[in-house]
């Protein structure tokens, strides 16, 4: 893992260079602490941030081919490289190191950009080619590692972090999107390749894209989660799905423990982290240490899980121990990693964790992210087929109390009442809409505007419902609802918010890399030919890795209900001790000049929480929601700054 940036002059009279390409690369120094390394080329500057992981000696970058034609600066890791390296040197290709990165360069000598078929992995990738003056960017399948670009004056800036693009060039515009803001404020995420910040775009997971001097920008999706290619005709009963499942995921753990440093786990007590250290612990020789958070908060917190896992697996554990404090002192930083708006406080206790990751001298953890998504566990899941079921007779009294089955660990469930339930849920909504699954969220969300400003105001809610029909409407006519619902979460909440502001930046803003095995590709293809009955059978959520893990878990925790993770949010600034930033960020006068709430609405919501912490959905999200607002605006729109020392240390120009 490390960071990755740089620059391709499109049509620029002044090219920057090494001294650019420093400041650029600085700002995500925490990404790669282990040194830096530069190429400066006619056209490309390349520069890179390393966190060393594999050939900790040899395996600086930008790594080159034979004849110095092509250069490579990579952001993540190619777990199968060492199968590519034998195919490779059969083939005549020389190595002069050790690393999963050269491997790129000459399987894109072999193939172009169709390698990246050939990648397992999770990964950013900058390919400068000399001889055809162009820069070739990829980024993984399911978007697990960042990629960021923007023009300016005839300049192409990426990198994996928006920091450094700011850095790069001080005439560069830093405006916060209105309409990227209300995504955030309906979806809890941008919906699409739009950023927070104008002009400024992330490159789309699965695809690649070619910079050149005579074509500009050019992007082409290389893969795609493959929801609706049909059910396998390999397997037919429940134990065999299960079976497969249980082998592809062994094998990915173990294609993801390779590294030349010691590799740990997150253990949260749920079934996916649960499933993933049983299997490290039955299947391979690695000496299993665990992390884990808990809370002073009992509603949140899995302590009593966690603990029966350490016994069962006799790991050596690790626990970080979050207070409303911690969490709430730690919050400004937070959003100095995410660069976006939040309207949870969930990153805030993995960043905490990753510190204490750091703090045991380990760079790499495995965790279970991805398996709600593709396996069926989220209950957003299950609240479609209630709807549906309920929707195929309205007239009955009793399939609406099926509705009560939801959300049974919120306090504040919307599920008290079967009829408020009913008109909560839309249960009469046709099962037809596109974002049937979805929609009952996203209007809960939007009841946040409320606290928005005029100029907020009017940027559309309808836009935002408008901009994903166009952009997923081809993807998802056909599919089932479940499918469809498995589809925008694992592109949606997955790539744009789990993926990366509570995993890749919580975990890099302490030097630590997330591999996640059930986010090997293979899988993911996979588990889109288990048919969701099975996935989800009748309501009990992720029937087939349940199977697929009975015997290698303890009976509680499989047949434990999902609790997702959560972390108290008002609670965090108002139940202990009251952070004294809040009084900055949410004065009046800084709510009035940033221009995105309306100043008396965001009073009259503190006074709310001084007086009462435990609030509902509207009241958390909106807190949460323009507190990290304000904060992205004055750190990166008013006041950014990056306080560059004299000189880097532990450079290496490679030329």
């Amino acid at each position: 893992m490390c960071g990755i940036a740089g620059f391709f002059n499109i049509s620029s009279d002044n090219s920057p260079g090494q001294n650019d390409l420093e400041r650029m690369i600085y700002p995500v120094a925490h990404r790669g602490p282990d040194g830096y390394g530069f190429y400066v080329g006619n056209e490309a500057g390349l520069a890179h941030a390393r966190l060393s992981i594999i050939d900790l000696e040899g395996g600086w970058q930008p790594i080159h081919n034979e004849d110095k034609s092509l250069w490579v600066i990579f952001n993540g890791e190619i777990f199968n490289y060492r199968e590519l390296r034998k195919e490779l040197e059969a083939k005549g290709h020389r190595f002069y190191t050790n690393s999963d990165t050269e491997v790129i360069v000459h399987l894109y000598e072999e193939n172009r950009e169709e390698c990246l078929s050939r990648l397992n992995g999770q990964f950013a990738i900058a390919l400068y080619d000399v001889r055809e003056k162009a820069l070739i960017l990829a980024r993984d399948r399911m978007g697990i590692r960042p990629l960021f670009y923007v023009q300016h004056e005839g300049l192409f800036y990426f990198a994996s972090e928006i920091k450094s693009l700011f850095a790069a060039n001080s005439s560069l515009p830093r405006e916060m999107n209105l309409e990227v803001l209300r995504e955030v404020f309906t979806l809890w995420m941008p919906g699409g390749t739009e950023t927070i910040f104008k002009g400024v775009h992330q490159l789309e997971a699965g695809h690649w894209a070619r910079i050149s001097v005579n074509k500009g920008f050019v992007s082409k999706e290389y893969w795609d989660i493959p929801f609706g290619i049909g059910v396998s005709g390999e397997f037919h009963k429940e134990a065999d799905y299960a079976e497969k499942l249980r082998e592809l995921l062994i094998d990915s753990v173990r294609l993801r423990l390779r590294a030349d440093v010691p590799v740990g786990a997150y253990l949260s007590g749920g079934l996916d982290s649960s499933t993933i250290t049983s299997l490290i612990h039955h299947y391979t020789d690695n000496p299993l240490k665990t992390f884990s958070v808990t809370f002073s908060d009992r509603v949140y917190d899995e302590q009593a899980q966690q603990k029966e896992m350490v016994d069962f697996l006799a790991t050596d554990h690790h626990v970080e121990h979050c207070t409303y404090e911690k969490i709430g002192e730690s919050f400004p930083d937070v959003i100095w990693h995410t660069e976006m708006p939040i309207l949870r406080t969930a990153p805030a206790p993995l960043y905490l964790l990753s510190s204490l990751v750091r703090k045991n001298h380990y760079k790499v953890v495995l965790t279970g992210e991805g398996a709600d998504e593709i396996l069926g566990g989220y209950d957003i899941f299950k609240e479609a087929k209630i709807r549906a079921f309920i929707k195929k007779d309205l007239t009955s009294s009793i399939r609406p109390m099926l509705l009560k089955r939801l959300y049974p660990y919120l306090a504040l469930s919307p599920t008290k009442s079967a009829e408020f339930a009913k008109i909560f849920f839309n249960t009469d909504a046709s099962i037809d809409d596109l974002f049937y699954a979805h929609m009952p969220r996203w209007k809960t969300t939007g009841g946040t505007s409320v606290f928005f400003a005029e100029k907020l105001k009017r940027a559309n809610v309808h836009h935002v419902v408008d901009k994903l029909i166009s952009r997923f409407s081809h993807k998802l006519v056909g599919l089932d609802y479940f499918s469809r619902a498995q589809y925008l979460e694992a592109k949606l909440l997955l790539g744009n918010y789990l993926l990366s502001s509570q995993g890749d930046r919580m975990a890099m803003a302490h030097s630590v890399e997330g591999r996640f095995p059930f986010l090997d590709h293979r899988l993911v293809e996979f588990a889109c030919t288990i048919p969701p009955n099975m996935k989800m059978k009748v309501l009990n959520e992720k029937n087939i890795l349940k199977k697929a893990m009975d015997n290698l878990l303890p009976k509680s925790i499989v047949k434990r209900k999902k609790q997702p993770y959560m972390a108290p949010d008002i609670l965090s600034f108002f139940g202990g001790k009251e952070p004294e930033y809040l009084n900055y960020y949410l004065s009046p006068q800084m709510v009035k000049e940033a221009g995105f709430f309306n100043p008396r609405a965001v009073e009259q919501l503190l006074s709310k929480c001084r007086k009462k912490v435990r609030q509902g959905f509207r009241e958390n999200m909106a807190f949460v929601g323009i507190l990290s607002t304000q904060i992205v605006y004055e750190k990166f729109v008013k006041n950014f700054r990056i306080d560059m020392p004299n000189r880097l240390d532990n450079i290496k120009i490679i030329s």
